[in-house]
């Protein structure tokens, strides 16, 4: 009895996991979200809700959303990703509510530079962790790290120009995210490498 017993415990019992792909929802979520507030940085239209409603949900909700997904898919570089760039997206958006609100003071400029400079170190971490994974995810985090530099010079100097530029660039920047999201969805419906990501 107790040999039989052993060998139960001895046998290997394997998950197999067969849930969707969530990156793609994270890279998604977050590229939308960057081409919206950059629009507003390359001046094509105003800060407003547009920003806020994609900030807070699908930029935040989603992103964080996706990010516990990848914790489950034992995705670490995924899961904090995700759920970091959720929470910049939903913490910029009360940095700039909260002071309407009568929460605190307005943010000033070296606030607003700090807080973008310590989010370009943690994204230029991430960019060089992405050495090891996809060219199409070096793209994303090579161009997020580009954009939180101008946007750091600009605030820091003041220089609307400089902003507009970073406006642009974001725009890049998040098209690249959303070209590796719509990837790997097509690829994956597809069952075939239909859309390189290197």
């Amino acid at each position: 009895m107790e040999a039989q017993i052993d060998q139960v415990f001895k046998n290997e019992i394997k998950i197999t996991d067969t849930t969707g792909n969530p990156g793609a929802l994270g890279l998604l979520a977050f590229g939308l979200t960057t081409i919206i507030l950059n629009m507003h940085n390359a001046g094509i239209f105003a800060m407003g809700s547009v920003v806020f409603a994609m900030g807070l949900f699908y930029g935040g909700l989603a992103q964080v959303i996706a990010g516990i997904m990848e914790w489950k898919k034992n995705n670490t570089f995924g899961m904090t990703a995700f759920v970091s760039y959720g929470f910049f997206w939903i913490s910029l958006v009360f940095l700039i509510l909260m002071p309407a609100w009568g929460w605190g003071a307005p943010l000033g400029t070296a606030g607003m530079v700090c807080f973008l400079g310590i989010w370009g170190l943690f994204s230029l971490g991430m960019f060089l962790i992405t050495f090891r994974l996809s060219r199409a995810m070096q793209v994303v985090f090579g161009l997020l790290v580009l954009l939180f530099l101008l946007l750091v010079i600009g605030n820091a100097l003041g220089n609307s120009t400089i902003i507009v530029i970073a406006g642009l660039e974001g725009i890049l920047c998040g098209l690249a995210a959303m070209y590796t999201g719509l990837g790997q969805i097509m690829n994956e419906v597809w069952k075939e490498t239909v859309v390189r990501l290197g």
